[in-house]
């Protein structure tokens, strides 16, 4: 493995033998000849919230809560839980505060169900391209499992496709990077899933702690399946940290999100302290990024 894979697992695979490979400010340093090639950045359109974030502000304040990601500079939106609103009053509010809600997390039971229909007819009306699996429930954490979950999402991102949608995408958590009877979870889903009608959303920090999973290969491995990421940090024992103040290499991670298809960075915090805080850090971090 080289310098640049070890850099964006070294946060999780280091806690297991309690040696940590970087510092906040080390993880981000560009390696020795890297410097003059890092010159990509994430385009400004590119920079989104996933409002799992912002649960706590939305549910009080949603409108207001818009507003003050519009005016850290954030572009686009996932919507994750919807306080009460439904679509159409939460297009109402991104358009009137100028985000765009590309994707909507949508529970597996949805996906696979008669709800499927009203939650695509959804996806248009708040103008977002993807509908989004969140998790796949424990019972299914097995070979045989993961299998019918993926026919359950081919048949699932046809019916997005006839709709006019992008694919059905899936978010990952650690669990499905695990290895079970000799077969990595995650990987059946990639293999047995249909390229042109299912695709990733890849949280960075999860397929890191996972220890199954490196972003930075899976990009080159899978071209194209991964048009929206989780961007999650990780502090130095393991656990959530704003992004770009943890131990995940970022730069390096995203040195080949080309391949990989991406088109959108969701900044998310699964428990931040001020959301709003981890809101301009990670944004700023972001915005100032090259790779």
């Amino acid at each position: 493995m080289d310098h640049s894979r070890r850099a964006v697992l070294g946060g999780a695979l280091g806690l297991a033998a309690g040696v940590l490979p970087f510092t906040g400010g080390a993880a981000h340093a560009a390696p020795a000849g890297a410097a003059g090639r890092r010159r990509r950045r994430i385009p400004p359109s590119g920079i989104g919230m996933h409002l799992y974030t912002m649960r706590t502000p939305l549910a009080a304040d949603f409108r207001g809560t818009l507003e003050q990601l519009a005016d850290i500079g954030y572009a686009t939106v996932g919507v994750s839980g919807r306080h009460g609103n439904d679509a159409a009053a939460i297009r109402a509010m991104l358009d009137a505060t100028r985000l765009r809600a590309v994707l909507e997390h949508v529970g597996y039971d949805t996906v696979r169900g008669s709800g499927l229909p009203r939650a695509l007819d959804d996806l248009h009306t708040l103008g977002a391209r993807w509908i989004v699996v969140p998790s796949l429930p424990g019972a299914l954490h097995t070979p045989a499992g993961f299998r019918e979950a993926a026919r359950e999402f081919n048949k699932a991102g046809l019916a997005a496709r006839n709709a006019g949608l992008g694919p059905l995408l899936f978010h990952n958590h650690g669990d499905d990077h695990k290895t079970v009877d000799g077969e990595v979870l995650y990987d059946i889903l990639l293999k047995e899933t249909d390229p042109e009608l299912v695709g990733f959303e890849l949280d960075v920090y999860w397929a890191a702690k996972g220890g199954g999973s490196d972003p930075q290969d899976l990009f080159v491995r899978h071209r194209r399946r991964f048009p929206a990421l989780h961007v999650k940090d990780m502090a130095p024992g393991g656990g959530f940290e704003d992004v770009g103040s943890g131990v995940l290499d970022f730069a390096a991670m995203f040195d080949t999100a080309r391949q990989g298809g991406v088109k959108q960075w969701l900044v998310e915090h699964d428990a931040p302290a001020d959301p709003f805080a981890t809101a301009r850090n990670s944004y700023a971090y972001l915005a100032g990024l090259r790779y």
